[in-house]
């Protein structure tokens, strides 16, 4: 059974995204302001939150952020209104793994949300990937570079996992969503970029020991393929 955590401040949404959760069979707590939802979160053990942008004592992306300091390892979805790119893209870098927009059609949730638990649940392989001084040990969801572990969040971990099981290899786009995301996924990958920056950015940072790194090359309008250095 997956412990959910449900942050949504109108009550008609709410009631209904519990009853389907828990008919799903998930336990789910659901909270309609922030700041309890951040408390509850301190204590918890998480698998899954969907989070509701649009809180009325606390905007959801500082709930994200708090909520993603503490649960390290859970998925965050959020739900939102905001239309502009920007608006993902800042949701995303506050922790977010995910966001769908609203008018949610609660199939599209309910499929999302079975996706991302079987990715949970699936991350028990035992393989490990070793390229030049990166090592991906997915049995115990760990990254190191020249044996300093490097601290990724959840879909991070997922997205380097899946592009070190074929280095040298061209993803595309649209097979790093399915893999790594959703095999459903449409709309904007957008969230694939946000990913893939943040893993630029913690890999390079490991390199100030002159350790070997492998390189996320960019295959404009395929794309991205890991390369050794």
């Amino acid at each position: 059974m997956a412990q959910l955590l449900l942050v949504e401040d109108d009550a008609t949404i709410g009631n209904v995204l519990q009853a389907s959760l828990a008919s799903s069979g998930h336990e789910v707590t659901w909270h309609s302001e922030g700041r309890p939802a951040i408390e509850f979160a301190t204590t918890a053990q998480l698998d899954l939150v969907l989070l509701d942008l649009g809180l009325p004592d606390i905007d959801g992306i500082d709930v994200c952020r708090r909520v993603r300091a503490v649960q390290p390892g859970c998925v965050i979805v959020m739900l939102t209104a905001r239309h502009e790119e920007m608006d993902v893209v800042v949701g995303l870098e506050a922790g977010a793994d995910d966001y769908l927009i609203k008018p949610i059609r609660l199939g599209e949730l309910l499929a999302r949300v079975r996706a991302h638990l079987r990715r949970v649940v699936a991350a028990g392989s035992d393989e490990t990937q070793v390229i030049g001084d990166l090592v991906v040990d997915a049995g115990r969801r760990k990254v190191t570079v020249a044996g300093e572990e490097i601290a990724l969040r959840t879909k991070e971990f997922d997205l380097l996992a899946r592009l070190a099981a074929e280095p040298g290899v061209a993803l595309s786009r649209n097979q790093l969503m399915a893999d790594v995301w959703d095999t459903n996924w449409f709309g904007s990958t957008k969230t694939l970029d946000v990913h893939v920056a943040a893993l630029r950015r913690k890999l390079e940072a490991a390199t100030g020991n002159e350790a070997r790194v492998p390189q996320i090359a960019t295959l404009r309008g395929f794309g991205y393929r890991l390369e050794e250095t």
